[in-house]
């Protein structure tokens, strides 16, 4: 009686001749995650926010102008969802990793790559400028630029890039650069420049794989013993300099300057000259020779350079 009561529950709630709606399943990887956690995701900002700096400071001196970048957000997107996210027309730099057929692309509006060649041969870039292609001419300055930003990357990354990364082109349409499949999941750091007033959205992608690196990179820092890092410390090679008593001058003093003119300085002819390394005082020495060379001769040593330089 029971069972026949359940056979006939079930009967009426799945009609005869009808199939039961069948869910959709996406298989999970577990090797590779949507979403970054909290540990890499802090990390790629920090390298991040230490590229754009440095880029601020190197594309500045490059294209004679003012530019300042700054991090938006890093998340993991995958290649469809990122390729959507850009203008239809845009600069997409994309790069090769060594040994790898796997991709990374730094992504600028055109118009802005434009405005920085004007400006790096000296002439003054207009608002009104259009996405376009870029000229041979072009194609090879802004590769010139991009392969210095792109060491810079390799090097704030830490690790988690290999050395060795080649541009191999320059596309300009972001719906045809398939370089990694839809559902791939990248790396997408999103960034912010301004240059000249004007506000220019750039992002760099990189292949999920990367995070494996970590790893890696985790495993280097806990091998390394106090003993190893004071041997290198005491092994790195650094620069000693003699200075003398430095003088205040003004602006147009220096300016004025010519061939033949005597600059007095405080620095009695008695006194031992200050030995420092790096900027650092460590110790006071006296000129003398060794050979044919210059050489200075140790008169003390600063036991504490910090109250020593205050004094």
């Amino acid at each position: 009686m029971i069972e026949d009561s359940a056979r006939s529950v079930v009967q009426a709630e799945t009609p005869t001749g009808t199939s039961s709606p069948t869910a959709d399943i996406t298989v999970y990887d577990f090797e590779r995650s949507a979403t970054l956690s909290r540990e890499h995701a802090r990390a790629l900002e920090l390298a991040f926010e230490t590229f754009s700096r440095q880029w601020s400071a190197d594309l500045s001196a490059k294209i004679r102008g003012r530019a300042t970048v700054s991090v938006e957000y890093v998340r993991m997107l995958t290649y469809g969802e990122y390729a959507q996210s850009l203008p239809t027309t845009t600069a997409l730099v994309v790069c090769a990793l060594p040994d790898s057929p796997e991709r990374m692309i730094v992504q600028f509006p055109s118009s802005a790559a434009t405005a920085w060649i004007v400006q790096m041969v000296g002439g003054r870039p207009t608002t009104t400028a259009e996405e376009r292609t870029f000229t041979p001419i072009e194609q090879a300055l802004i590769g010139a630029l991009m392969r210095d930003a792109i060491d810079l990357l390799t090097k704030t990354m830490d690790g988690l890039l290999p050395q060795g990364i080649s541009i191999t082109g320059i596309q300009y349409n972001s719906q045809f650069a398939q370089v990694a499949a839809a559902t791939e999941p990248v790396i997408v750091a999103q960034l912010a420049m301004r240059l000249g007033g004007r506000s220019v959205p750039t992002s760099v992608m990189l292949p999920a794989s990367i995070l494996s690196m970590f790893r890696n990179v985790a495993a280097s820092d806990e091998s390394a013993s106090p003993e190893l890092v004071r041997r290198q410390v005491e092994e790195t090679p650094i620069e000693l300099a003699l200075r003398l008593s430095p003088r205040t001058m003004l602006p147009r003093e220096v300016l004025g300057l010519s061939v033949g003119d005597l600059v007095p300085l405080p620095h009695a002819a008695d006194r031992p000259l200050m030995l420092l390394a790096g900027d650092q005082p460590i110790a006071t020495a006296a000129v003398g020779t060794s050979g044919a060379r210059l050489a200075c001769v140790v008169t003390t040593t600063v036991s504490d350079p910090a109250s020593e330089e205050s004094a």
